[in-house]
């Protein structure tokens, strides 16, 4: 069991984490937005104006994601072993829409953008699972109509999931730590904000100082299958 000082943990992570899994990034230098138009792909009107092209754009991203080269890495593992054996409070936000958390061990996850796994009925909200795609013309299992169904993730000018209880686990840490993460997307990137303000340590842990950098009480740069590993055994 954890011996260290702090009662309340709060991680947050972003695509540094997942991209040494393989996993695209959206809007590093080469990502996803460079060759995808945002306002064609990743806003609700887009989805209403052509739901095909919406709807197999993430399709396609899924796909990737069931690639069997596709696994969690050394700083996915190392995350589950803080949850796993930390004494106190755990919460594990993420910006990214994958899975691999959960496929490493944690358990206590927010996916504030959504999950490229689930898919969810537009006029009920029911969130469903989803492995293969989705198509306009499939079936809403509960409201038995075509036409319903969209990615359970987190369109450019929606609001993220679960906000107030991040922001209220954000105001109850001792220890908040920002990881593979640019600091440029809000409200994430305000979050090491809340949590100093709240009297947190705070952490970054990422490739490369963040545009939030000096907000950190603590820095650390390097891959995430290094670094994420070291840190946790310190934790620990």
């Amino acid at each position: 069991m954890s011996r260290t000082k702090y009662r309340s943990v709060v991680v947050l992570t972003g695509a540094g984490v997942s991209a040494e899994s393989g996993i695209a990034t959206f809007r590093d230098k080469g990502g996803l937005w460079e060759n995808f138009d945002i306002e064609e792909y990743a806003t609700a009107e887009a989805l209403q104006r052509n739901p095909v092209k919406v709807l197999s754009f993430y399709n396609d991203r899924r796909k990737d994601l069931l690639n069997p080269s596709i696994q969690p890495n050394e700083a996915h593992d190392a995350l589950a072993q803080l949850e796993r054996e930390f004494d106190g409070n755990f919460l594990l936000v993420t910006q990214n829409i994958d899975n691999l958390h959960e496929r490493a061990g944690n358990d206590n996850v927010i996916h504030m953008h959504g999950e490229l796994s689930k898919y969810r009925c537009m006029a009920s909200g029911h969130v469903f699972d989803v492995e293969g795609e989705i198509t306009h013309e499939d079936i809403c299992a509960c409201c038995s109509e075509p036409g319903r169904l969209r990615p359970h993730v987190v369109f450019f000018g929606e609001m993220p999931f679960e906000m107030e209880r991040i922001q209220l686990a954000l105001h109850r840490c001792d220890l908040f730590i920002s990881i593979g993460t640019s600091g440029t997307v809000y409200p994430a990137a305000d979050f090491v904000r809340i949590a100093r303000h709240s009297g947190a340590h705070t952490v970054e842990l990422n490739l490369e100082p963040s545009e939030v950098q000096s907000l950190f009480h603590e820095q650390q740069y390097g891959p995430a299958t290094e670094i994420i590993p070291h840190y946790v055994q310190r934790v620990l």
